[in-house]
């Protein structure tokens, strides 16, 4: 089973303790595995890092990660935690489906992580994007203050409930229309609900101004309704 606990695409729910213990106790019946993707989770604001899934079973639990959010996805590095007995195995399977990365990408992200630099990296881009996360907020709150926001404890994007009955996809197309790129929710939902429309917002590759006018363009939207 794949799952990604410590902060879920779209939504940005975080597994719940009872869940996890749930979710461990499963592995454990049907000797199953479980792959932690650790989406975001270097990106959390408001609270402590949420504990790994990798950390309480290490026999069944796969903790894979990668550098695609904090560095650059042009990087094309990622790492895997694994029980020992997947290694071999992973390992040979890694070598057939593409030969191995650049030995030098990974020579160098190493060295930023020994030398303590990539963890000062990630606490300035935390700042920066904790800072873009209360810019929206703040402009949600002054120019549609009806909405709610959610999904905001952690990662690089929000999610904005829209009135009810509200024609999600339809919206996103008058917001393209405009200019405003955004995503509607039952984009990533094998059935979307039409009772629950909701935007997804990233906010990872935005200015401060940008988030800000973006808002509004949203909000004079929807008063046109």
């Amino acid at each position: 089973m794949v799952v990604t606990p410590a902060h879920q695409w779209p939504t940005g729910v975080v597994m719940s303790p009872d869940r996890r213990h749930q979710l461990l106790l499963w592995a454990e019946r049907v000797d199953g595995v479980i792959i932690e993707d650790e989406y975001d989770a270097e990106f959390r604001y408001d609270r402590e890092p949420v504990g790994s899934l990798q950390g309480l079973a290490p026999e069944r639990v796969v903790s894979i990660g990668t550098v695609s959010k904090s560095l650059a996805p042009a990087l094309r590095l990622g790492w895997a935690v694994m029980p020992p007995l997947l290694v071999s195995t992973v390992i040979e399977a890694k070598g057939r489906a593409d030969r191995g990365n650049p030995a030098l990408d990974q020579r160098a992200l190493a060295l930023l992580m020994s030398s303590g630099r990539y963890d000062r990296h990630l606490r300035r881009m935390r700042a920066e994007y904790s800072n873009r996360r209360d810019v929206l907020v703040a402009a949600v709150e002054r120019y549609a203050p009806q909405l709610r926001v959610s999904g905001l404890a952690a990662g690089i994007h929000a999610v904005l409930h829209l009135p009810v009955g509200t024609d999600e996809d339809a919206f996103v197309a008058r917001a393209g229309a405009i200019g405003l790129a955004v995503t509607g929710m039952g984009r990533f939902s094998a059935e979307a609900d039409p009772a629950d429309p909701r935007l997804v917002l990233g906010f990872g590759n935005t200015g401060p101004e940008s988030i800000e006018i973006g808002v509004r363009l949203i909000a004079e939207l929807l008063d046109e309704r």
